[in-house]
């Protein structure tokens, strides 16, 4: 028994580092993501709260950074090791239901190989933990299925308390997760004294982050209708269907098999309230015009449950056969899920797929898939501003303004100029604005914008000195103008529209 319990445990470490091994593999391929400069300098500001997303992101980032340094590698790391945490979870997860050793392999290899899962493993943003978190808390609920220990309650409230400090669409899954168990005759679990104790927590937990969105007039509403009016508007029922087939397609087999045995195979009734959940989560999510990749976290569990199921009830030539379509189907697909291809030969690979893959947010299609446009290019873009604000003689260089258009871009100065001195740029987009100053000076200023804009009002002299040329880059053509002898009005122009930004958070 002790030798069966080694080599299964042996087994699952090594997967898990095989998951980690890919994401450390290709970290350093392209550069940091647009939302990953966004949460480095949330880090630099610790609060209870943010704009656009809750604390824990920024907590991370200021953690890792302390460890590793302002380093790609660090806002890389977490993200990767919490995807290799994810493996053993999911081992776990076999294990309360009583799989075998073959079970946890083929839920485990399903993971690792799943493209949605290795691209959000490699992005540094609060989807990776936001996956984990229910993965963890489903691991949890079996086992609060599987033992109807109450006491269960307390650690599924203190991980969903933990999980909404990280992104506020747990919620979804809380609701389904209580609703399919109410739904399922289980009533007696949610009577018990542990559920009110844990919820009890659960509030105590997040309690600092909702008192920071009263105290900011509920940014979290004004984030929302934004998405809803821009990003959410180009959600359409069929695509985000279509999305939930596509994301895990080389695990299609397993992942279904476990959603259809928990539904409707009798032997496994105790754990349906699981396949409910999803189905709820699903139906939320889409009535709501919710993205498709919100639904992420639930594949992980899907994997636990269809490993288990395919070693139980499939014949064993069909056990290997849906293993191989696992890597037959992903290997080719890699390119997709990782950044291992130059962006000139991904340009190429995803032409004739392009239709689906480089379909963005604004309903178009591009070049590339979004997120690795959203890699490359800030670079080239910091490399103007910071040979500008070096250039300038010391005195007006310690008075220099620095303004950029959105976060994506006063997160890459923020990065890449620190080293150099700058100061933290001047933003009007996500929690820059927080952080903008209600008054400047006169002062010159860099301007990163696609134009012109107020800038011929408002100094007496403005010229081009860099233009960002990569037709990959999100943002080609972004343009940098050194602005000098300010007017009068420039003060006046920047109090006015700064306060009347930040008058929607007071």
């Amino acid at each position: 028994m002790k030798n069966r319990i080694s080599k299964e445990w042996i087994i699952i470490i090594i997967l898990a580092f095989v998951k980690l091994g890919i994401h450390l593999i290709v970290f350093n391929n392209y550069e940091l993501h647009r939302d990953a400069l966004l949460y480095f300098s949330l880090g630099e500001n610790p609060d209870w709260g943010y704009v656009s997303v809750p604390p824990l992101i920024a907590f991370i980032s200021r953690f890792s950074t302390l460890i590793f340094g302002q380093t790609t590698f660090a806002l890389r790391f977490f993200p990767a090791l919490i995807g290799s945490v994810s493996v053993i979870i999911i081992a776990k997860i076999v294990k309360e239901l009583n799989g075998s050793l073959f079970a946890i392999v083929i839920a485990a290899l399903a993971f690792i190989f799943s493209p949605a899962f290795l691209r959000s493993n490699s992005l540094f943003q609060p989807v990776s933990f936001n996956q984990f978190f229910w993965l963890l808390s489903g691991y949890l609920i079996i086992k609060l299925l599987r033992t109807a220990n109450p006491k269960i309650w307390i650690s599924i409230f203190i991980v969903w308390g933990i999980a909404f400090l990280n992104k506020y669409s747990v919620a979804f899954f809380i609701v389904s997760s209580l609703l399919a168990i109410l739904l399922t005759g289980l009533r007696s679990l949610i009577k018990s004294k542990h559920f009110f104790i844990g919820g009890a927590i659960g509030i105590l937990i997040i309690l600092p982050n909702i008192l920071w969105q009263y105290s900011h007039n509920w940014p979290l509403m004004h984030h929302m209708s934004e998405l809803q009016r821009y990003q959410f508007a180009n959600v359409t029922i069929a695509g985000f269907i279509i999305d939930q087939f596509i994301m895990n397609f080389p695990g299609l087999i397993i992942w279904m098999t476990g959603l259809i045995v928990f539904l409707f195979f009798k032997p496994e009734k105790q754990y349906r309230p699981m396949a409910y959940t999803f189905l709820f989560t699903v139906l939320i999510i889409l009535i709501l015009h919710g993205k498709s990749y919100y639904t992420l976290g639930l594949y992980s569990i899907l994997f636990a449950l269809g490993g288990y199921a395919v070693d139980k009830y499939f014949k064993p030539y069909l056990k290997y056969v849906s293993i191989a379509l696992v890597l037959l189907i992903s290997i080719p697909m890699l390119p997709l899920s990782l950044p291992i291809y130059s962006l000139e030969k991904m340009e190429n690979f995803t032409k004739k797929t392009a239709e689906f893959t480089n379909r963005w947010e604004d309903g178009d299609v591009h070049n590339l898939p979004q997120d690795y446009a959203d890699m490359t290019g800030w670079k080239e873009l910091s490399s103007i501003v910071i040979q500008q604000y070096l250039s300038l003689p010391k005195g007006e260089r310690d008075s220099c303004l620095i303004y950029a258009e959105n976060y994506g871009q006063a997160g890459a100065i923020n990065f890449y100029g620190k080293k150099f001195g700058l100061p933290k740029p001047i933003c009007f987009n996500d929690n820059f604005l927080q952080w903008a100053p209600d008054s400047v000076p006169n002062a010159s200023m860099i301007y990163v914008n696609h134009e012109v804009g107020d800038i011929e009002f408002l100094f007496n002299s403005y010229k081009k000195i860099g233009q960002v040329n990569n037709k990959y880059f999100r943002e080609n053509g972004l343009q940098v103008y050194y602005c000098s002898q300010p007017r009068d009005t420039f003060r006046i122009f920047y109090s006015g529209k700064v306060n009347e930004l930040k008058s929607f958070y007071r």
